[in-house]
């Protein structure tokens, strides 16, 4: 006999383990941010070391990211819906060999640029990916309750509930998550009527981290420009040779501070300067590197938002615990031959 799940079931289901989930959500938030928002590891870039692999058409950072996630792309189901009620999707599984900015099948890269600097123009080369910040914005107001800064460092989204609703991506001062459409639970649940897709972007290897290994950009970098550590080691690291070398760090206080430390003997103004120079038509998906961003959850509007969507997540995150749970098994109502 075999089980299906029927989409009035679920809703039944995820608005009574919602109840529950939603009392306790505010409260179970504060929780876990008291625990998780400083992180255990971090990712320490050299700037003054990476040479974007110049001689390579891709860096090897970039290579083994993608090697390493390979399994872990999306596979989008064609042809792909409009995300309701807008008129459009975002599909990228045609252009998976991208590898000069962030896509949903390509989670770093390396950002080469001619940065002016004391009259003189110095090629500088950024690998750019997710900052796993102390505090993410993306994860407290994800309204699915499905992006997690985990207890090692890495902010972490499940694509098994995401729902594509980029809300990660808007709230983030670099945007980084990327959306495919055409996969996810939105497929299974409400297809015409909610979601785009999941969102994507670098989980810092957070299964390799848990296993005791470094992220695969790490081990491959043959430059040592990338460091991996504790992050108070790798902040403090940071710190030092700034002030041993007259040299900039970013990532510090940004966004009210970062698991993903750059140094560099050029100041970042100048840096994203170039940045902005490079990008000018806004289309290129090349992202900025302002510094002293603050943290909009520092903002009291934004912070009250927080509040309202806690209760929506937990009702969702409950919902989707409970689809989970029932695609192994289901009551009677649900059970077909």
């Amino acid at each position: 006999m075999s089980m299906t799940v029927t989409r009035r079931t679920f809703l039944k289901r995820a608005a009574a383990s919602g109840i529950a989930a939603a009392s306790i959500m505010t409260g179970a938030r504060k929780v876990l941010a008291e625990s998780k928002s400083t992180g255990k590891y971090a990712m320490l870039h050299d700037l003054n070391k990476c040479d974007g692999c110049e001689h390579q058409d891709t860096p090897e950072c970039v290579l083994a990211c993608r090697i390493k996630n390979e399994t872990n792309y999306p596979q989008p189901q064609h042809p792909i819906k409009n995300y309701w009620p807008q008129p459009k999707h975002e599909d990228w599984s045609e252009k998976r060999h991208i590898t000069d900015r962030l896509t949903p099948y390509n989670w770093t890269y390396v950002q080469r640029l001619e940065v002016e600097w004391q009259g003189k123009k110095i090629k500088v080369n950024v690998p750019r990916k997710c900052m796993h910040c102390d505090n993410p914005p993306c994860s407290t107001l994800c309204p699915f309750g499905v992006n997690d800064k985990t207890a090692e460092g890495p902010v972490v989204i499940n694509p098994k509930g995401c729902f594509g609703g980029a809300k990660c991506r808007d709230v983030c001062p670099w945007h980084i998550p990327q959306r495919q459409g055409g996969v996810g639970l939105y497929l299974e649940v409400a297809p015409d009527l909610a979601g785009g897709g999941v969102m994507y972007k670098c989980d810092m290897c957070h299964d390799l981290i848990k296993q005791g290994q470094q992220p695969a950009c790490v081990t491959a970098c043959p430059r040592d420009a990338i460091k991996f550590g504790l992050q108070h080691e790798m902040r403090q690291y940071a710190r030092n040779w700034a002030q041993e070398n007259q040299g900039y760090v970013y990532g510090d206080v940004e966004n009210g501070g970062t698991a993903n430390f750059y140094i560099s003997k050029i100041p970042f103004e100048a840096i994203n300067a170039a940045i902005i120079e490079q990008d000018l038509d806004g289309k290129t998906g090349r992202i900025n590197m302002a510094v002293n961003i603050e943290n909009p959850l520092d903002e009291p509007g934004t912070m009250l938002s927080g509040f309202v969507m806690a209760p929506i997540a937990g009702i969702l995150a409950a919902g989707i615990s409970t689809y989970h749970i029932m695609k192994g098994g289901a009551d009677d109502e649900d059970q077909t031959p």
